[in-house]
């Protein structure tokens, strides 16, 4: 696990599971942002997700937080059935106030800091295909398109993979 990283008045840090409420909601309003029919009400508990993400003991969920406030998240653990050196990005978000400012690059960096610690040379993703702000960061990030894992043309998320660098 990381210690907390400081840049200015940010710091990057594991979250706890006090702030379960404040990252479901945040994660709220950034999905928001990507459904232009509005967020698929699929009957997750996405509260209760979160209050299980930060607890886990083989996933880590990091969170930037400025002046006291939870501005951007990132959970990501092994994902199940792929080799030891493999990570999944899960969740990657970014309060949408926030955006452009330099959160998720900051984030990131802090997210692979973490892998390399952990012997991590792979990382994987998805991403929902309508997303191109996302999609865009992740490019200037160093992901690409997922060979291994091509989408279905019904399938409404792109598979990413990004090679961890050494040190």
């Amino acid at each position: 696990m990381i210690g907390e990283r400081f840049t200015g008045d940010r710091v990057i840090r594991t979250a706890v599971p006090a702030e379960a409420e404040a990252i479901a909601a945040l994660h709220a309003r950034a999905r928001a942002t990507y459904y232009p029919d509005g967020t698929p009400q699929d009957g997750t508990d996405w509260l209760a997700n979160w209050r299980l993400a930060v607890e886990r003991p083989d996933g880590q969920v990091l969170c930037a937080v400025e002046r006291g406030r939870i501005v951007a998240l990132a959970s990501f653990r092994p994902p199940q059935d792929a080799p030891a050196h493999t990570v999944k990005l899960f969740q990657f978000h970014v309060d949408p106030d926030h955006w452009r400012a330099g959160i998720g690059t900051a984030l990131h960096a802090a997210c692979v800091e973490q892998w390399r610690a952990e012997g991590r040379r792979t990382a994987v993703l998805d991403v929902h295909v309508d997303n191109l702000r996302a999609r865009a960061f992740y490019a200037r990030q160093g992901w690409r398109p997922d060979e291994e894992n091509p989408p279905a043309p019904d399938d409404h998320h792109l598979w990413l993979r990004y090679a961890v660098p050494g040190e």
